[in-house]
């Protein structure tokens, strides 16, 4: 009897590990070749991505490289069914060890300059609109304490030459930067198999203006963000559950990303 008990036991045991590696191998599947959940951390995407956001990136939109895989090994290079993304998507790509995420405005042979805060493409400065200001978290500086008392920022509305649109926000020059005014800029182009990004929250935002950051090569894209499925005030942690009903953003909940 305590034999049959045992075996029973160890086939039980079996049936739960065999179950669990099932189911990490099919999240792995999914996160590598389809959706893949990403937070903000940052504010350098306001007002369109505000910190404490998440939201699910396709892997499938731009193809597959290495960085599609975790930890990205080189088990090869250059993208498996690569294609182009748009002007105006919003872009997870790695930076060195980190992942970003910005607004893809350059294609590759494109000629970016930023003049008096206006963005020029290819010599000819990009549709603004005046719009309602930004009224929330202090979008202009890092390291706001949660909970602080909201602020108004001056915001426009944003028009690419193919139509894509959105909201910047216009924060003061930021210091820390040395020398370097974002809002002033020399001309950059963008090289083959290379994209210009930026932040929407212009004067909040590290990217292609920048030569930290420069233009990021096609292998480093990782997936173009889509749906917003989760949002908390101030950035707290998702798991603190007691917190949900008035942390909750609950009108960015299952939003699509533009």
């Amino acid at each position: 009897m305590s034999q049959v008990r045992k075996s029973q036991k160890r086939s039980g045991t079996y049936e739960l590990v065999v179950s669990l590696v099932e189911a990490l191998l099919i999240a792995l599947v999914i996160r590598t070749l389809l959706v893949q959940p990403f937070s903000i951390p940052s504010g350098s995407m306001e007002p369109t991505l505000l910190i404490g956001d998440y939201l699910f990136v396709t892997k499938y939109s731009y193809g597959y490289s290495r960085y599609s895989i975790p930890f990205a090994p080189p088990l090869f290079s250059g993208r498996i069914f690569g294609s182009t993304p748009n002007r105006g998507d919003v872009v997870v790509f790695r930076h060195g060890d980190l992942d970003f995420i910005k607004r893809l405005i350059g294609l590759p042979g494109d000629h970016i300059q930023v003049k008096e805060g206006v963005l020029y493409i290819n010599d000819k400065p990009v549709q603004r609109e005046a719009a309602s200001d930004f009224v929330g978290q202090d979008p202009c500086h890092s390291n706001v304490p949660a909970y602080s008392p909201p602020v108004r920022v001056k915001r426009w509305h944003e028009t690419l030459p193919n139509g894509a649109s959105y909201y910047t926000l216009q924060c003061p020059a930021r210091v820390g930067f040395g020398d370097f005014d974002a809002d002033n800029t020399g001309v950059y182009t963008v090289p083959p198999g290379h994209y210009f990004m930026m932040g929407d929250n212009r004067n909040n935002s590290e990217d292609s203006r920048f030569p930290d950051v420069s233009y990021v090569a096609s292998d480093l894209l990782i997936g173009h963000a889509r749906i917003l499925f989760f949002s908390l005030e101030g950035g707290g942690p998702a798991w603190a559950i007691w917190n949900w009903p008035w942390d909750i953003r609950w009108s960015r909940l299952f939003t699509i990303i533009h």
